[in-house]
Formats: C-alpha cells, structure tokens, sequence
C-alpha cells in the first residue's frame, strides 16, 4: 500500500534544499538525505526508497537487523523519483544503492552486528570504539566508513567527541587498518527555535575547514551530517551536506 503523504513530503523538502541551493549560490552542492526511520515499518521503508531516498538511518542495531533482514533487497532498489538524482549526485546514489547508516550511539557489544550491515557509522564517539570497528570490519575484509560524532553543544546527554579532541583523535585512529574518516557529525539541542541550532552547525563547518581532509580520506570532500526535521534547512546554510530526516518525511502535513 502506497503511502502518499511520504511522497507529497520529500516533495516540500525537495523544494526547501533547492531554494536553498539556488540562495546559497550552490545548485551543484550534493545534499544526501537519510531518511530516520527508527520505529518504522518495513513498508514504509519501501516507499521511502521508492521515493528516491538513498540513505536509511537507524538508532538502534537490533531494530535495523529486523528491517535489514525483511527487506528483499536490502542494498537496492529501482528510483521511481528520478527528480531526487538531482540532489543526491554520487555515483553510487545514481545506481540505485540503497546505504545504511548507523546514526544513534554504538555500543561496543553490537559493533560486530553494526558492520555487517551498515555502510556508513556516523556516531563514533571514542578512539575505543574505533578500534573495535576496525577489528571487525577487518574479520570480514571490509574498509568501513565513520564519521566522528562531535559534542558542540554543552547537554550532557549528548554524545560525541570534544572540539578540541578531534585533531588528536585522527592522529590516533589513523594507523587503524579497516576505516576511513568520512567527516564528522553533530547533533543541535532539540528546540522549536532552528536558529538557536546555527551555532552549533557554524563550529561543525569551521572545525572540518581546519583539517587537511586529504591527508584522511579518498571522498571528494568531507560529509558534514548535520540537521535534522526542525533545522536541516539552517543545516544546510551552514554547510550540511548530509541531513538526517525523520519527522519531516513521515508525519502528516
């Protein structure tokens, strides 16, 4: 059963990151969405992938193994929204790939499960944590993609790495065989208010300008996952290339 408000949804955030685009004087700007689809069913999952959605992020490990596993395929699926080629450009994007993301905390006794499946692990938070990855990315001769989570804002329920320790952090983890550095993530205190988020956005931008990307990572340039329903558009002003949506896709207008 086709869900319509989903496809009428990606539609309004289709029109929001174009103008945005065209404002910011960047149409050629590649903005990845990751649909946020903890506590989802699988038939939803469906529509979003039909809609031309390229990303599918998951908090928990267990809840993306259920929907990973009843997927027919997991990894692909035909684009029946060619329009979103448009803002998701990668080659991969293009093919048709289906990329999962692991966006909630990872807990080190699910890492195993976590790099069997997941493409990209946007939340490392620990040089432990990296290692552990590496350690079983490389049991099964697979290079996995990390973002490094960054704490920007001062909650303490937030997770992530300190501003100040992310230099020594790559020193660290960059003899680490079976990872690459993608670029780093952040998450904005929840606030009705988008415009409070743009200081946290603005520290993520500025941290990644200070460092020598191409000492770190094949990628063409640094993913900056960063905004989320309430505040991806202030994201994207301040350079998000990657946002993370769940509300906006999936609640009714």
């Amino acid at each position: 059963m086709i869900d319509e408000r989903i496809g009428r949804n990606i539609d309004r955030i289709m029109q929001v990151i174009s103008a945005l685009r065209a404002a910011t004087g960047e149409n050629q700007r590649e903005i990845t969405i990751v649909a946020v689809t903890k506590g989802r069913t699988v038939e939803q999952i469906k529509e979003v992938i039909a809609q031309g959605i390229a990303g599918i992020g998951e908090n928990r490990v267990q809840e993306a193994l259920v929907k990973y596993n009843a997927l027919p395929h997991p990894r692909y699926a035909p684009r029946l929204n060619p329009a979103l080629s448009s803002l998701n450009e990668s080659s991969d994007d293009r093919k048709g790939w289906v990329k999962w993301h692991m966006i909630g905390h990872l807990q080190t006794n699910k890492v195993k499960e976590a790099v069997r499946i997941f493409d990209l692990i946007q939340s490392v938070d620990s040089p432990r944590l990296a290692q552990a990855i590496s350690k079983e990315a490389g049991k099964i001769n697979k290079q996995q993609d990390i973002l490094l989570e960054v704490q920007t804002s001062p909650e303490k329920s937030k997770f992530g790495l300190k501003p100040q320790e992310i230099p020594e952090v790559f020193k660290e983890i960059s003899s680490l065989p079976h990872l690459e550095v993608k670029g780093l993530m952040t998450i904005a205190p929840f606030t009705d208010n988008p415009e409070t988020s743009r200081p946290y956005f603005k520290m993520l931008r500025e941290l990644s300008e200070k460092i020598d990307w191409r000492q770190w990572t094949t990628h063409r340039g640094p993913i900056l996952s960063m905004g989320m329903s309430g505040d991806f558009a202030v994201a994207i002003e301040e350079g998000a290339n990657m946002i993370r949506l769940g509300r906006a896709i999936f609640s009714r207008p």
